[in-house]
């Protein structure tokens, strides 16, 4: 009798899962993806898209091309989920499993913003999805000077750390093109600071400073005046722009609303160590469809990978999942073309000083500019496509190691 694992999303989690249980699991094992399209998007290069620094065909890929032989990809809407029944309904199937892995990611909803949609592609941008990116580009090539500025509208959102990027390229975009002495750039946050830790929010708010980058924290969007041209907060404070790059409310797939899985945003209730679904047995969840208090961004998806892989495993074995995961993630944060940060921190441990991946070696240095951080942003890339998403592992525990960093 065959035994079945479906997996909801063949973005990074979806696809890296999947591969690394092909390679664990013997051939009864029937692995199944499903998504609802054969694209598979490198996000973290949408911001130099924006800058006109990759193009954004080189971004998109065949999600198929990626998953390996002996791994089933269907490409199909999924339109509920029965954990009771354990099964998954898509338009045109239904899909009974053993164990779930939910990889659903998540999706900003500008239209959930009063005013966005009408300011939308005119005098406001966003840089999470390949349109939204080109559509940037296009304005910043004509952008002249006036008043820039980046809103995130509301918490949970993609990626923490690229709006901190967009303020810092914007700066040396600026400069490149003669025109920061007649442009103002202001980060507009619900955030107490540039970022969600402390010690990193002291030296990303300091780097602002000292790049003339205003920061106005705690400030809650209520709604964008495209017309008018400023950003109104809950609070009844005002912004104005004359260009406005926002994130937007961002959600989890409707698919977890639709099938009574959320939290009432679209995310899965997720044990934060384990990565199991809270309220459903033998499901587990991965990336940016869970609700654990870490980042939404690529890293987080692959140290958890490792851990989803070795709990259905002990499961399958007859033993307990482990509370393993520790809300590790790592991020590269370019300052500008040719030198980038780097951060590396999980749910209690904070970003701190000193070198990655190797104590002392690193090549790569913590929380501070180098351009050998820059090179490793750009050749994340390449690992990303032929090591990380096989699922191959590079030595590296999916935990935070705190070797190489300066305590205290």
């Amino acid at each position: 009798m065959s035994k079945k694992i479906v997996v909801l999303g063949g973005g990074t989690g979806g696809t890296i899962v999947s591969n690394n249980l092909r390679r664990h699991l013997p051939p009864e094992w029937e692995i199944t993806v499903i998504d609802r399209d054969d694209q598979h998007i490198y996000q973290p290069g949408l911001l130099f898209v924006a800058f006109d620094l990759q193009k954004s065909k080189t971004l998109v890929r065949s999600r198929k091309k990626y998953i390996m032989p002996g791994v089933n990809f269907v490409i199909d809407e999924i339109t509920h989920i029965n954990p009771d029944k354990k099964e998954v309904k898509t338009r045109n199937h239904t899909f009974g499993y053993d164990f779930l892995i939910i990889s659903t990611g998540c999706k900003i909803v500008p239209e959930e913003n009063d005013g966005l949609m009408d300011a939308w592609g005119k005098n406001a941008f966003s840089f999470y999805t390949i349109e939204s990116a080109n559509l940037l580009r296009k304005r910043l090539q004509e952008f002249d000077g006036g008043k820039l500025v980046l809103n995130i509208a509301e918490l949970p959102f993609k990626c923490p750390v690229a709006p901190i990027e967009f303020v810092f390229m914007a700066d040396w975009f600026c400069k490149k093109k003669g025109i920061r002495n007649k442009t103002e750039i202001e980060l507009v946050t619900p955030l107490s600071g540039a970022f969600t830790k402390p010690k990193a929010t002291a030296i990303f708010n300091e780097a602002a400073k000292s790049k003339n980058i205003k920061i106005t924290p705690g400030f809650e969007l209520n709604a964008v005046h495209g017309k008018e041209k400023y950003i109104e907060s809950v609070q009844g404070d005002k912004v104005s722009f004359d260009t406005l790059v926002i994130i937007p409310t961002t959600i989890g797939d409707e698919v977890i609303s639709k099938s009574g899985m959320d939290d009432s945003i679209g995310y899965v209730p997720t044990h934060h160590n384990t990565l199991k679904a809270l309220k459903h047995d033998n499901v587990y969840v991965i990336g940016d469809a869970t609700n654990v208090p870490t980042s939404k961004a690529g890293s987080v998806a692959h140290y958890e990978a490792d851990v989803v892989v070795f709990n259905i495993m002990a499961e399958i074995h007859g033993t307990k999942p482990e509370e393993i995961y520790d809300g590790h993630s790592t991020c590269f944060i370019v300052y500008s073309k040719g030198t980038s940060s780097l951060i590396d921190f999980n749910y209690k441990i904070e970003p701190l000083p000193g070198k990655f991946p190797m104590p002392k070696l690193g090549p790569f240095s913590l929380l501070k500019e180098t351009k050998m951080n820059w090179q490793g942003k750009l050749g994340f890339e390449w690992l990303y496509w032929n090591v990380l998403l096989a699922g191959r592992h590079l030595g590296a525990p999916p935990t935070l190691v705190m070797a190489g960093k300066e305590v205290g």
